[in-house]
C-alpha cells in the first residue's frame, strides 16, 4: 500500500494528500453514518479539474476505487469510503464568477450553497434551490444528488438551474456538457444524466448555473392543527389552487424538538404545523387569502399571517433546523420519500401507523407542497432491539411510499442506504438500462462503487424488509 500511495503522491505533486488515520477518519462517512464505511488508502484535496484528472487516470491505471465527496452532509450514504480506496474531496475547489449580463454563475463544486446565494445577491440576483442545510452543503453535492429545498415547490430543484458542467470521467477525460446557453439541444441530453448521478458516472468539477432576479419579499402564513389528517387536507387544497413559494409541514415530535432548541413559543400540544409562503405581489394579496381560507376550512385551531418579514422568517427558520433539532433526541435514520400531492395524507397516516406498530419515534417533516417528506426515525445503535425495530420502520416507510406510487428519494439520492429498494421502484428493466450506462462510462466500476448500484461482486440486501 505504501508503494501505491507513493505512486499517487508522485503523480499529484503539491496537491494535498492525507493518509494519517486521524486525519482521514472524518472523511469516511457522510451524515448518514453508514456502518459499512471502509478505511481509505488516502484522502485527496484537489483544487483544479487537472488535479481531478490526474487522480482518475491514476485510479484507472491501478484499479483503485474513488469516492467523490463534498462537505459530507449527505443523508443517504452516498459518500461512503471504500476500503483501500481514494476519497476525493472537492472542498478546496471554490472559485466563482457571476455574470450579471447573462444572469449566470460559473462555480467550482466546493462552494457552499449559501456562498453561491450570497455572491448572486451582491449583484441583485438569486440562486433559488435552498436545501435546509444550505449553510453547510456544497453546490457540487447539491448537483450530485439533485437537491431541492423549501422554495422548490414554486421555483424547481437543482437540475432546473444547471445549464452546463465540466465532468471528469473515470478514465480521466474532462468533458463539457451544456454551457452558458439558455437553449441548447445539440446531441443527447447528457447534462441531465450527470446531475443526480451521485458521482457514479463522473466527477463534477465546474457548474454553470442559471440565476434569477432577486425575489420580492414573501408573506408567511401559519396554521396550527389538532389532527394530521386535517393538516394534510389543507396542504392539498393550497397546492391544488395556487403555487406557493413555500409549503412546509411539521408534526408534533418535530415541533417539540425545535421548541426545545429555540424556545419561540411553538404550540407543543398541536398535532401539526403548516407554514406557507407567497411572493405574489398582486395588490389584493389573493394567494395569502386562499391559504388562510384553506387553513380555516380544514379546521385549523389557529391560523394567521405573520405580522412582518422578521416574524415570518422565524417560522421558516424553525422548519430549517428541524433535522438537527430532532438529532438531539438521538441518532437518526433519515428518509426523503415522496408521493404525489393527493396521496400526501395517506403517507402521513401510514408513517404514523408504522411508528406505532414498530414502537419507534418518527418525527415527520415535509416539503409538503411537492410531496417530498422527511420521516426521521430516532434510534440508539447501542440498543439492538430498538435498532432492529428502527430499521424495520425504515424499510416499511420505503415500501409504503412505493406502494403509493411514490419514490424512495426526492432529493437526498439513493446512496447506499436506499439502493436495495431501487429496483422495486423503477423496475428491473430500467435498472438494467441504467447499469449499462454505468458500465459504458465506468467499465471498471471504480467511481463511487456501492452507491446507487451494487459494487462489483457485492450482494444487495434489504435491512428492514417488511413484506
Amino acid at each position: 500500500m505504501d508503494t501505491l500511495v507513493d505512486s499517487l503522491r508522485g503523480a499529484l505533486g503539491d496537491v494535498t494528500l492525507m493518509t494519517d488515520p486521524a486525519a482521514t477518519e472524518t472523511y469516511r462517512r457522510d451524515r448518514a453514518l453508514d456502518p459499512g464505511a471502509g478505511v481509505p488508502l488516502a484522502v485527496v484535496l484537489p483544487e483544479t479539474t487537472a488535479h481531478v484528472q490526474t487522480v482518475m487516470r491514476w485510479a484507472t491505471e491501478h484499479g483503485v476505487p474513488v469516492t467523490p465527496r463534498g462537505a459530507g452532509t449527505g443523508l443517504s450514504g452516498g459518500a461512503t469510503a471504500v476500503e483501500n480506496g481514494i476519497v476525493l474531496s472537492t472542498e478546496r475547489m471554490r472559485a466563482i464568477q457571476v455574470d450579471e449580463a447573462t444572469r449566470m454563475a460559473t462555480v467550482q463544486p466546493g462552494l457552499f450553497n449559501s456562498e453561491v446565494k450570497a455572491a448572486a445577491a451582491e449583484r441583485g440576483l438569486w440562486y433559488p434551490p435552498d436545501p435546509a442545510s444550505f449553510d453547510i452543503c456544497t453546490i457540487g453535492g447539491n448537483a450530485a444528488t439533485n437537491a431541492g429545498g423549501l422554495c422548490c415547490v414554486k421555483y424547481g430543484v437543482t437540475t432546473d438551474y444547471v445549464l452546463g458542467a465540466e465532468v471528469v470521467l473515470a478514465d480521466g477525460r474532462a468533458v463539457r456538457v451544456g454551457g452558458p446557453r439558455l437553449k441548447d439541444v445539440a446531441g443527447l441530453s447528457m447534462l441531465k444524466l450527470f446531475v443526480g448521478s451521485e458521482g457514479t458516472l463522473g466527477i463534477i468539477t465546474e457548474l454553470t448555473l442559471r440565476l434569477l432576479p432577486s425575489p420580492p419579499p414573501p408573506r408567511t402564513v401559519v396554521g396550527w392543527f389538532d389532527g394530521t389528517e386535517s393538516a394534510a387536507a389543507a396542504v392539498l387544497e393550497i397546492a391544488s389552487r395556487i403555487r406557493p413559494s413555500m409549503l412546509e409541514y411539521m408534526d408534533r415530535t418535530s415541533v417539540n424538538a425545535v421548541e426545545d432548541v429555540l424556545g419561540m413559543g411553538l404550540h407543543r400540544d398541536a398535532a401539526a404545523l403548516v407554514v406557507a409562503r407567497s411572493d405574489d405581489q398582486h395588490p389584493d394579496g389573493a394567494e395569502v387569502a386562499i391559504m388562510l381560507e384553506a387553513l380555516e376550512r380544514h379546521g385549523a385551531r389557529e391560523w394567521f399571517e405573520a405580522a412582518d418579514a422578521e416574524a415570518g422568517e422565524r417560522f421558516a427558520h424553525a422548519r430549517r433546523i428541524a433535522i438537527p433539532a430532532v438529532e438531539k433526541l438521538g441518532p437518526l435514520l433519515l428518509e426523503d420519500v415522496g408521493v404525489s400531492i393527493p396521496r400526501f395524507g395517506e403517507l402521513v397516516a401510514g408513517v404514523e401507523q408504522i411508528a406505532r406498530a414498530r414502537d419507534v419515534t418518527v418525527a415527520f417533516i415535509a416539503h409538503a407542497g411537492d410531496g417530498n417528506t422527511h420521516p426521521l426515525i430516532v434510534y440508539d445503535p447501542e440498543d439492538a432491539d430498538l435498532t432492529e425495530r428502527a430499521y424495520l420502520a425504515y424499510g416499511g416507510i420505503m415500501d409504503l411510499a412505493i406502494g403509493l406510487g411514490g419514490t424512495i428519494t426526492g432529493e437526498h439520492g439513493v446512496g447506499r442506504l436506499k439502493r436495495p429498494w431501487l429496483a422495486e421502484q423503477i423496475g428491473e428493466d430500467l435498472l438494467e438500462v441504467s447499469q449499462r450506462i454505468k458500465r459504458a462510462l465506468d467499465p471498471d466500476g471504480i467511481l463511487n462503487p456501492g452507491t446507487i448500484f451494487a459494487a462489483p461482486g457485492a450482494a444487495s440486501t434489504k435491512r428492514g424488509r417488511t413484506r
